[in-house]
């Protein structure tokens, strides 16, 4: 009884304690974005904070949603404890939703700023990460966005919404870019993003204000590594065959010619499959690509009630496909040597041994690699009326 007694005693002490280490939510500045640029001397680490006082409640000030603080250092960790002479509250990045690298700093190499994030216990795994594009972090984080009040959530759903509809973009979080930069059989890709107008407006509170702001942040293609370090950049066809390849095209937009004009169509599905091989000694690489559409423009006066006709635009649409497949496959073997599609990884999983001796060589063996492309393509919709109008009035 006297045992029982001293549990029932130590029962509220046991659950009190379990708030010893709690801090409160005005003693926090919540971080949604973070820059990391290359200095001479070190790093400069921009962040993005929440200014809680403006989200709160109807009641508005006129200050900004979001404060952007900068430090430098010889570290990347010591430039991110110097910010606290300037924020008054300790930084919270359990909610981050954006990290970007200057292009400079990505040039250089990103190796040290993952290990740093990477060791972070309070990061979750659901940001993106994305590269400044011919800028500097810091200047992408200074801008102020329509539409979106917090800067990092336009760019977080700009990412999503692209990817899911266009295709030449890439949402990438830290441990798919560690797993790139770690694996002997495929290289990373980041997205880039670029301010475009001018920056300095861009910085007020008044250039979100505006029917038509003065500056922006605006997504661009793919950005190729080898290792660590960023080697170049892809234009829109190659990060669109980049996407074909891995299976990440879930809608997009393919115009085809129609008699000196252009027939949009809207992909509704695709697939892709990849075999790899090592036939004497040569490893070989079969894609095989199965996309499906909808017609969503006509600009010719096609007659798209014959059978023949559809088949032909079939054709035109499976050779878009492949041309743009094809094309990101030489850009990334003749200019870069970086295997960013995984084909390592797919020889690896189907012939081990062979790939115990290609693996020290493959950027060779990945330039010289045999990549055969098949695409069938399917226009399953014609839309709500099936010929256009535009032929009755040209005659």
């Amino acid at each position: 009884m006297k045992k029982m007694l001293k549990v029932f005693l130590m029962l509220p002490i046991i659950c009190l304690s379990g708030c010893w280490s709690s801090i409160e939510l005005n003693e926090l500045a919540i971080v949604t974005a973070m820059g990391i640029d290359k200095t001479e001397d070190g790093y400069l680490v921009s962040v993005q904070v929440l200014n809680s006082s403006e989200l709160a409640g109807d009641a508005r000030s006129g200050r900004t949603e979001v404060v952007t603080f900068r430090k430098s250092g010889v570290t990347i960790a010591e430039a991110i404890r110097s910010l606290s002479t300037d924020v008054p509250r300790r930084l919270y990045v359990a909610h981050l939703r954006e990290i970007v690298f200057g292009e400079e700093m990505a040039r250089a190499g990103i190796a040290k700023p993952l290990d740093v994030l990477s060791r972070q216990k309070e990061l979750r795994s659901d940001f993106y990460m994305t590269v400044a594009k011919g800028s500097t972090a810091y200047d992408t984080l200074n801008v102020q966005t329509a539409l979106e009040k917090i800067p990092a959530n336009k760019v977080f759903d700009s990412l999503e919404n692209s990817e899911r509809r266009w295709a030449p973009t890439r949402t990438v979080t830290l441990d798919e870019l560690v797993s790139s930069i770690v694996s002997k059989g495929r290289q990373a890709m980041l997205t880039g993003i670029y301010v475009y107008g001018d920056p300095e407006s861009g910085s007020k509170v008044t250039n979100a204000q505006n029917i038509s702001p003065k500056s922006g942040l605006r997504l661009d293609y793919l950005g190729v590594f080898k290792k660590d370090k960023l080697v170049g950049w892809l234009n829109r066809n190659d990060s669109k065959g980049v996407s074909y390849i891995t299976d990440h095209v879930k809608s997009t937009a393919v115009n085809i010619p129609c008699e000196g004009e252009q027939i949009t169509v809207n992909t509704t599905s695709s697939k892709t499959k990849i075999k790899g091989e090592v036939k004497n000694g040569n490893p070989k690489i079969d894609i095989n690509v199965t996309s499906e559409g909808s017609l969503g423009e006509v600009e010719c006066t096609i007659d798209l009630t014959k059978p023949e006709k559809i088949e032909e635009l079939n054709k035109r649409y499976a050779k878009d496909i492949k041309d743009k497949i094809e094309g990101s496959i030489k850009t990334l073997q003749e200019k870069y040597q970086s295997d960013i599609f995984g084909f390592g990884e797919e020889i690896h999983r189907t012939d081990p041994k062979a790939w115990k001796r290609l693996e020290g060589n493959w950027d060779q063996e990945f330039a010289n690699l045999d990549v055969n492309v098949t695409v069938t393509a399917k226009i399953r919709n014609l839309g709500t009326i099936s010929e256009s109008f535009q032929k009755e009035i040209e005659e």
